[in-house]
């Protein structure tokens, strides 16, 4: 919460109602990518996330610790088609 500051770009949008709903939330697939040997959100941590957000589905890159987009960018992009075809 001391993070989150009124943006004046969606005060129409973020006016009323709460946008963070189970309805809302569960309405989209999601599907979590455990980045192994992450360094700055270690898997323990990814594990609750788990826990926490109930994916759909959950995936992992081995060896791509926190930025899977430099390290393993083929395997993440694999991984992103597949998800994207799966649950089109």
């Amino acid at each position: 919460m001391a993070l989150m500051k009124p943006s004046w770009l969606y005060t129409k949008e973020m006016g009323g109602e709460d946008l963070i709903t189970k309805e809302r939330y569960g309405s989209g697939k999601r599907v979590f990518i455990v980045c192994e040997g992450d360094n700055v959100v270690p898997e323990e941590i990814q594990k609750w996330m788990i826990s926490n957000y109930e994916p759909h589905e959950v995936k992992r890159i081995e060896e791509a610790g926190h930025m899977a987009m430099l390290t393993k960018p083929h395997e993440l992009s694999q991984l992103l088609q597949e998800i994207a075809a799966k649950y089109n």
